[in-house]
C-alpha cells in the first residue's frame, strides 16, 4: 500500500469513528421526519384493516380535512386542556363553538367534537383526543352520523360499549354523562323508529353502571312524531340558540351533582313566621321510616306486572341522618344548597326521605323543585303523595303554563281541614288535595335527577 493510499485509508476511518458522535445529521433527519409523522397521525386511516369498533368511517374528502385539522390543531392543546370536562362527539358537539363559556360557567371545558364523526370515528381517536387530557369528566353525544350512513342500532350500540370500556379502564372514577341521540328526520336518514331503537339499546347498556348517568335528550326535543322540532332544529339535525340553552339547561344540573361543576347557590332566609325544614347545610331532621306493609304490597304488584318497574329497596329500621350530607346509601346528598336525589344506575328506584317531625293542624308549605328531562319524584302530604315531577314530560300537569322546564319551580301547598291547595309558579295545580289529619312529610326520587330546596313552613293564615 502507498503512503497516499495508507493516509487515506486512515482518515476515512477517523470519520467513520466520529460520525456518531456528530449531532447534525440526526438532527438534521429529524426535523425532516417530523411533519410526515404528525400528518400520517392524524390520517384517516385509507382502510379499515385492524381498526378497532365496526361500521361506517367517513373518509370523503371535507371530513378528511376537518380531521386532520380538528386533531393536529388539539395536539398542540394538550397541557393546557388537561382535567378539563371533555364534550365529545360530532358536529352537534361541534357546534357549542362560542356558547360554551356562558353554557357552564366556571367549568373548564375541552370541546372535542368533529362534524361527521361516527361511533368508529370517536372510538379510534379516543386516546389521542380524550384520554391524553386526563379528562375530569366526559360528556357523550355520538351516533347520529352511524345512521345516516345505515349503520344498524347494534353497531352504534357496539362501539359506545367499546368506547365506555376504554374510559373505565382509564379511570373508573371519572363521570361519565352519556345523552340519548337526539331526534331528527325521515328526511335527514334519521327515522325516529330507528333513533328509538338505539336509544333503547344504549339505556340498557349502562343499566347499573354506577359510572354512566344518563340523560333523556330525545325526549327533551321529540314531538309527537318522535321528530325533531324545527323551531330548535332548523335543518332536522343541528340545534340553533334556543336548542343550546335547552341542552345546557338539562346538562347543567347533572354536572354539578356529579361535582364537574361548581352549584349555583343564592343566599335566602324564610318569610317571617316560616320555618326551614331543610337548613341548606346537612340532613338533620330527615331520614328513612321503615317500609310500610302496604308499601311492600304495592312493590310486589307493580314488579310482578311490569318488567320496567323500578326497583324499591325496603328500609326495615327507621333511621336519622342529623348531621349528615348524604343518606347512609348515597342516593340523597346535599349539593349546594339543595337536597339531591341523583339519577339512580338502575334507571328507576324509589327511595323516600321523610322529616323526623310529624305535623299537625292546618299549615303552608313551601318549597322548589328542579327535574332533569323526564325525571320523576313526589312530595308526601302527610302521607298521600303529590306528583312532583319534570310536568312537561311526565305529567300529569302538561297542560301547566306556569312550569318551567330544567329550572327552580315553587310549590305552596296550603292545607286547611283535610284538604290542600297546592300551586305552582302562582298557578293552580290542586284545587282539592286529600290530606290526612296527621304526618310527616316527605320528598321521593324515582327516575332521574330530583332536587328540592327552600324547604319551610308555618302555620296557615
Amino acid at each position: 500500500m502507498t503512503p497516499v493510499r495508507d493516509a487515506a485509508r486512515r482518515a476515512l476511518l477517523v470519520v467513520a469513528l466520529l460520525l456518531p458522535l456528530v449531532p447534525v445529521a440526526p438532527a438534521r433527519a429529524q426535523a425532516v421526519a417530523t411533519p410526515a409523522q404528525v400528518v400520517d397521525r392524524f390520517e384517516i386511516p385509507a382502510n379499515d384493516d385492524g381498526l378497532p369498533g365496526m361500521g361506517p368511517l367517513r373518509r370523503y374528502t371535507w371530513f378528511r380535512k376537518l380531521w386532520r385539522e380538528k386533531r393536529s390543531t388539539w395536539a398542540t392543546q394538550v397541557a393546557q386542556d388537561q382535567a378539563a370536562v371533555v364534550l365529545l362527539g360530532d358536529s352537534i358537539t361541534q357546534g357549542w363553538n362560542d356558547r360554551l363559556p356562558a353554557a357552564f360557567p366556571g367549568m373548564k371545558v375541552a370541546n372535542r367534537g368533529i362534524s361527521g364523526d361516527t361511533t368508529r370515528g370517536v372510538l379510534l381517536r379516543l386516546q389521542e383526543d380524550v384520554l391524553v387530557l386526563r379528562p375530569k369528566g366526559v360528556v357523550l353525544l355520538i351516533g347520529t352520523n352511524d345512521l345516516e350512513e345505515g349503520a344498524r342500532p347494534d353497531v352504534v350500540e357496539s362501539n359506545v360499549r367499546a368506547i365506555l370500556a376504554a374510559l373505565r379502564s382509564h379511570n373508573p372514577a371519572m363521570p361519565v354523562v352519556l345523552c340519548q341521540v337526539f331526534p331528527s328526520s325521515a328526511k335527514m336518514k334519521r327515522p325516529s323508529a330507528i333513533i328509538k331503537d338505539t336509544n333503547a339499546r344504549l339505556m340498557a347498556l349502562v343499566r347499573n353502571d354506577p359510572q354512566v348517568t344518563t340523560v333523556e335528550t330525545w325526549r327533551l326535543w321529540a314531538d309527537a312524531e318522535g321528530d325533531a322540532p324545527i323551531a330548535e332544529f332548523p335543518d332536522l339535525l343541528h340545534l340553533n340558540d334556543a336548542g343550546y340553552a335547552r341542552w345546557a339547561s338539562a346538562l347543567r344540573p347533572v354536572l354539578e351533582t356529579l361535582g364537574l361543576m361548581t352549584p349555583s347557590s343564592q343566599p335566602f332566609t324564610a318569610e317571617p313566621g316560616f320555618e326551614a325544614l331543610f337548613n341548606g347545610r346537612d340532613l338533620t331532621g330527615w331520614g328513612y321510616r321503615a317500609t310500610t306493609e302496604q308499601e311492600k304490597a304495592m312493590a310486589a304488584k307493580w314488579q310482578a306486572s311490569d318488567p320496567n318497574a323500578a326497583q324499591w329497596p325496603f328500609v326495615a329500621e327507621p333511621v336519622t341522618f342529623d348531621g349528615r350530607t348524604a343518606s347512609v346509601d348515597g342516593r340523597w346528598r346535599v349539593v349546594g344548597d339543595r337536597v339531591v336525589a341523583a339519577a339512580p344506575p338502575e334507571y328507576r328506584k324509589v327511595q323516600q326521605l321523610w322529616t323526623t317531625r310529624t305535623f299537625d293542624g292546618d299549615f303552608v308549605l313551601k318549597l322548589e323543585f328542579r327535574a332533569t328531562p323526564f325525571a320523576d319524584g313526589g312530595v308526601f302530604l302527610r302521607g298521600p303523595q303529590l306528583q312532583v315531577r319534570d310536568y312537561r314530560l311526565s305529567g300529569p300537569y302538561t297542560k301547566s303554563a306556569a312550569y318551567k322546564p330544567q329550572d327552580w319551580n315553587e310549590l305552596v301547598v296550603t292545607v286547611r281541614g283535610a284538604t290542600a291547595v297546592v300551586t305552582c309558579n302562582g298557578e293552580v295545580i290542586e284545587a282539592a288535595f286529600k290530606v290526612p289529619p296527621s304526618g310527616a312529610i316527605g320528598l321521593e326520587a324515582d327516575r332521574g335527577q330530583m332536587e328540592y330546596r327552600r324547604i319551610r313552613i308555618s302555620a296557615a293564615p
